[in-house]
C-alpha cells in the first residue's frame, strides 16, 4: 500500500476541520437558542410583574407598625418594612404629621403645602 500524497493529507485535514467547525457552530447555535429562550422568559416575568405603587408608607418596628415616612414609589430609600398606599392615604399621612422622605420629596410631588 502506498503512502498518501500530500494532497490527500491536505484534503483529509480539510474534512476534519470542516467537521469540527460544523460541530462547533452547532454547539454555539444551541447556546444562542438557550440564551434567546432565557431572555424571553425574563421578559415574560417582567411583563407579569405588577407595577410598583405610586406612593409608599414606610412602617415602624413593633406591634402597631404605624407609618413613619412617606415615599414616592420609585424611591431608592424605601426600607423593607413598607407598603404601597393610595394618593389620598399619602396626603392623609402627611397631614397627620408623618414625615416625607428627604430624598424623593413626595410632599412636593403631591403638591402638599403642610
Amino acid at each position: 500500500m502506498s503512502e498518501p500524497s500530500r494532497l490527500d493529507l491536505l484534503r483529509f485535514a480539510y474534512r476534519v476541520v470542516e467537521q469540527q467547525a460544523r460541530a462547533s457552530l452547532a454547539q454555539i447555535a444551541g447556546w444562542i437558542a438557550a440564551e434567546e429562550q432565557r431572555e424571553r422568559e425574563v421578559a415574560a416575568r417582567e411583563a407579569r410583574r405588577p407595577a410598583p405603587p405610586e406612593w409608599v408608607a414606610e412602617l415602624s418596628i413593633g406591634r402597631d407598625r404605624r407609618a413613619i415616612l412617606v415615599h414616592s414609589g420609585g424611591c431608592h430609600m424605601i426600607g423593607k418594612r413598607s407598603r404601597g398606599i393610595a394618593r389620598d392615604q399619602a396626603l392623609r399621612a402627611l397631614a397627620e404629621g408623618v414625615e416625607a422622605c428627604d430624598h424623593c420629596r413626595p410632599d412636593t410631588a403631591l403638591g402638599w403645602m403642610g
